[in-house]
């Protein structure tokens, strides 16, 4: 076999030089050919970046842009919503549902996405954003459109999704920086994650703001159209949607001028629902454009809607329904009692009786106050309040107050505890309405164990022997002072709390004193216990508020099942002696309300209130003016006010409760009473008490004897009146006989006959008897302070509240 190399093959001499590399070739490279000299850019082209740059030049960003998204996305958190987003106002409703007030500073009240008609959610998503339910959290190009449009003068736009308007709203704020738009991208998308479209929609739309200070829609419903979001039609839900776009442009009774655009926005909106299938043609083209309400102005809680919202946060806290911090937050929705005419009534009733009637030139009308409340007593609602002449002015509510004598509006309450008890007088005799007393002025009462007490009557008049029904008429003093220690002090007090009238009532003790009106319970206490009389005895549940809810969700309110805390004999015995009040005693201007009614006046010690407590079948009412100082708070007297020497409970209060009472029961059909009387009062009530001879006993057992109640037999003394007879004394300055007063001199109070009937404390520095509580307060020895009267009998306090 051959050994030679193929042909042509020359075996390398590894001693021998090999060839020189060629000229610009790799070194120790042989066979490859030398590379060609790079060729150098000359000229412009040298700016421009070669194609390796460009490449890294996207791939870098993109690096940096993954990397920033995922360093937003892992560094962005949801934070806690702002505080702005989350205050809302608390929105009191009258009983049909319409809004009587709002207090908080931001006016919002949030409501679920159900509560808003399917319309106005399809014409917000039409405004704002129609791909709502299909795109994703953000929208990149929508972003980048907006920001051109911006840059190019097209408009300022926000290039936003709904979810981060919401985002905005409600976890961040609306200041314009490159951060919060930042935190806003990663917030949005990290939101989508966690939340549904409708949670997020309902969310917008309770958080965006409409203009006229309304946020959210249902606050924007009412400022636009004066109604709740869930009435709100297509035509209105389009234009609310159309202010989400610029809210103080698009008003159109604000600014008139800007109507072509408010309109093209409008229609732009209904346009988009046509688009979407959300709204047929036929129904877009009948729509007319549907013009708002004027502006109300930002009257928070001015006139009466400040004491409603004050009486009702009482009512709410003091109940433990809700407790005052909860209560703060916000958010609430709370239908009361209260029944938009009736309210609406007693304030005029008030201002035409009052209120009208002061004139600023005259200082002592600068201490007028009234205070009203009126309770349905079928089933406790309080149907309307008067608590001053406007919050904003006055801040103390004049109908829940505490410190004013409620006076002889008491007395009703010892004769109740009279015929409840089966009470007898000090020498044996049955309580009833035709007991004869002994009427006489300052006359100690008998068979109580403290110190003396002798109480003074209106004006020291002495009215012999007198029966309980002409005693309430005239609303004697030493007759029911008497009846009170009959009864026993702590009875009376027991009784008058059952009927309502709170147990931590101020100056509310038992003594004799107690029957003329010291306590300082408050015009709705009072009201809440006369009810209970109208209602026959039955205490139910009270109250100012029928519904309470948020979000949706009513929280539960107490209920109390109506109590029989005093007979129906006792309460309709009661009411059957009121009667003779208005009919021919000291509150006959309340017969202006056209009813059968029942009633009370009372006066407060040196003239500083002035009550009127009465009810008719369907309805109960107290109202009181009252004298304070604007400047101090001191209580004042009111003399001289209104151009008159005294007011009295026979006079304003009673022409007030008579004016609301015929207004607030217009077109209700006139009842009578039906009472079922206490033993021996249906007998009486049908026999005049002027029939019996001295000696002889009354009908219903009163005897008519010398020994009269509370008197021992030696000590009473025969007198010329028969018994329930009045003794006529000498008019007193003002008065002509008759009682009637003289020209231009007050005429309320007027009473029986022959009879000056006013009911208050002694003129000024008296010594200040009233039929409410200037002789009626507590003795020294249950520690009142007292004042001396003739013969060193104490006539009451020397100051009373």
């Amino acid at each position: 076999m051959s050994q030679e190399p193929p042909h042509g093959w020359n075996p390398r001499d590894e001693t021998a030089a090999g060839p020189a590399p060629a000229p610009g070739g790799p070194s120790g490279r042989a066979g490859r050919p030398p590379r060609k000299p790079r060729r150098r850019r000359t000229g412009p082209r040298r700016l421009l970046p070669t194609w390796r740059m460009v490449l890294g030049t996207v791939l870098g960003a993109a690096l940096l842009l993954i990397g920033g998204f995922a360093a937003g996305y892992t560094l962005v958190h949801i934070p806690p919503a702002n505080a702005t987003a989350t205050a809302q106002s608390n929105v009191y409703l009258y009983e049909d549902g319409t809004q009587l007030a709002r207090d908080g500073e931001v006016n919002r009240e949030n409501v679920p996405l159900a509560q808003i008609p399917l319309a106005v959610q399809h014409a917000v998503l039409a405004a704002e954003d129609r791909d709502f339910y299909a795109e994703r959290a953000v929208d990149p190009k929508a972003m980048v459109r907006a920001a051109w449009n911006t840059l190019t003068g097209k408009g300022r736009q926000s290039g936003s999704t709904i979810t981060q308007q919401y985002v905005k709203n409600y976890y961040l704020g609306q200041e314009q920086t490159l951060s919060r738009k930042w935190k806003e991208f990663f917030i949005a998308i990290k939101l989508s994650r966690e939340q549904s479209k409708s949670e997020i929609l309902q969310g917008y739309l309770n958080t965006s703001y409409f203009g006229r200070n309304a946020y959210g829609v249902q606050a924007a419903a009412q400022a636009y159209y004066g109604k709740d979001i869930s009435r709100i039609n297509t035509a209105e839900g389009a234009y609310l949607a159309s202010l989400l776009n610029a809210p103080s442009a698009y008003d159109v009774v604000t600014h008139p001028e800007n109507t072509p655009a408010a309109l093209g926005r409008w229609n732009y909106t209904l346009d988009g629902m046509v688009q979407q299938g959300w709204l047929s043609p036929a129904e877009r083209a009948a729509m007319a454009f549907p013009r708002p309400e004027r502006a109300k102005p930002a009257n928070g809680l001015s006139g009466q809607r400040g004491y409603v919202v004050q009486a009702v946060e009482e009512y709410l806290t003091a109940n433990d329904i809700i407790d005052e911090k909860t209560l703060a937050t916000g958010g609430y929705r709370i239908t009361t009692t209260l029944q938009r005419a009736k309210q609406e009534a007693l304030a005029q009733a008030v201002d035409d009786e009052v209120m009208s009637r002061l004139d600023p030139d005259r200082t002592a009308d600068r201490v007028v106050r009234v205070g009203g409340a009126s309770i349905d007593p079928a089933t406790g609602h309080v149907v309307a309040m008067y608590g001053g002449v406007d919050y904003t002015r006055q801040y103390v509510n004049n109908a829940t107050r505490r410190d004013y004598q409620v006076g002889s509006t008491f007395k009703p309450f010892v004769f109740t505890a009279a015929v409840e008890n089966g009470s007898r007088t000090q020498d044996g005799r049955r309580i009833t309405p035709g007991t004869v007393y002994d009427g006489t002025d300052r006359r100690p009462v008998q068979g109580w164990s403290g110190n003396a007490y002798a109480p003074e009557n209106e004006d020291g008049y002495s009215y012999g022997p007198t029966t309980v029904r002409a005693a309430t008429d005239k609303s004697v003093n030493s007759v029911y002072a008497q009846m009170a220690v009959d009864v026993g002090p702590a009875r009376v007090e027991q009784t008058a709390m059952n009927l309502g009238i709170p147990a931590d009532t101020p100056d509310l003790t038992p003594s004799p004193s107690i029957a003329l009106g010291p306590a300082t319970a408050s015009v709705l206490d009072m009201t809440e216990a006369y009810a209970t009389l109208a209602n026959h005895g039955r205490h139910g549940t009270y109250t100012l508020v029928s519904k309470v809810t948020k979000d949706g969700v009513e929280v539960r309110l107490p209920r109390k099942a109506p109590e029989q805390v005093v007979s129906r004999e006792a309460a309709d015995t009661t009411t059957s002696v009121l009667q003779g009040v208005v009919e021919g005693g000291t509150g006959t201007a309340a017969r202006s309300a056209g009813r059968p009614a029942a009633g009370k006046t009372g006066t407060a010690e040196e003239d500083k209130a002035a009550w009127f407590a009465g009810y008719t079948p369907e309805l109960a009412t107290v109202v009181a003016v009252m004298g304070q100082d604007p400047d101090t708070g001191v209580q004042k007297p009111l003399y001289g006010a209104l151009g008159l020497p005294r007011i009295n409970g026979g006079g304003a209060p009673a022409r007030i409760w008579g004016q609301y009472t015929g207004e607030a029961l217009a077109g209700v059909e006139i009842v009578e009473f039906d009472l079922r009387l206490g033993a021996g009062a249906a007998e009486e009530q049908s026999t005049p008490p002027s029939t019996a001879s001295p000696g002889q006993e009354t009908p219903g057992g009163a005897s008519s004897s010398p020994g009269l109640s509370g008197t021992p037999g030696a000590s009473g003394s025969a007198r010329p009146e028969q018994p329930g007879a009045t003794r006529v004394p000498p008019p007193p300055p003002g008065l002509t006989p008759g009682g009637a007063p003289p020209e231009g001199g007050p005429a309320d109070d007027a009473a029986a006959p022959g009879f000056a009937g006013r009911e208050r404390p002694g003129a000024p520095g008296s010594g200040g008897a009233d039929d409410g509580a200037g002789s009626g307060s507590v003795p020294a020895a249950v520690g009142g302070s007292t004042s001396r009267g003739p013969a060193g009998l104490p006539t009451g306090p020397t100051g009373g509240r």
